[in-house]
């Protein structure tokens, strides 16, 4: 009896977490414009606030309407775009005057966008190769078998 596949497996993850960004997202956005400018740890730009919440509403929909693979989708832009906001925090590329990025925009940039992309099939097909397994593969030893068949392994009476 065989276990869920890879694809299912990750199209299950990514609904997961694609659920609880994308409400956080929004989340994010809102909080912007209604703490205090005191209690702010990250850019309190309107501009910024609406790009959080828009991009938490289509997460949304996607997760909704299209489960895993809308879910998928959604993850994986996400993480793209989050990466590119911490490279144009960094060297002064757009959007990051606009919306005044803050210290801790930018440690969240990188770690959620490297969080999101460690966690793909690509980046685990890179991991398997250094020699972790998908969840539903089965561990073999190298060369199971081998010393049994082989003729000079055999032991001589």
């Amino acid at each position: 009896m065989s276990g869920p596949s890879v694809p299912a497996i990750w199209e299950a993850r990514n609904l997961v977490v694609g659920g609880a960004l994308a409400p956080l997202l929004v989340l994010t956005g809102a909080l912007g414009f209604a703490l205090p400018a005191d209690w702010a740890l990250l850019s309190r730009v309107p501009a910024y606030n609406l790009f959080h919440i828009a991009g938490g509403l289509v997460g949304i929909a996607l997760v909704l309407g299209s489960g895993g693979r809308g879910a998928v989708g959604f993850n994986l832009a996400f993480g793209l775009i989050d990466l590119y906001q911490a490279v144009a925090g960094s060297v002064g590329l757009f959007p990051a005057a606009r919306f005044a990025y803050q210290p801790l925009d930018d440690v969240l940039h990188v770690t959620l966008g490297l969080g999101g992309h460690l966690g793909s099939p690509r980046a685990s097909g890179i991991i398997t190769g250094l020699g972790a397994t998908p969840p539903d593969t089965p561990r073999r030893r190298p060369n199971a078998g081998a010393a049994a068949s082989s003729p000079s392994r055999v032991a001589r009476p």
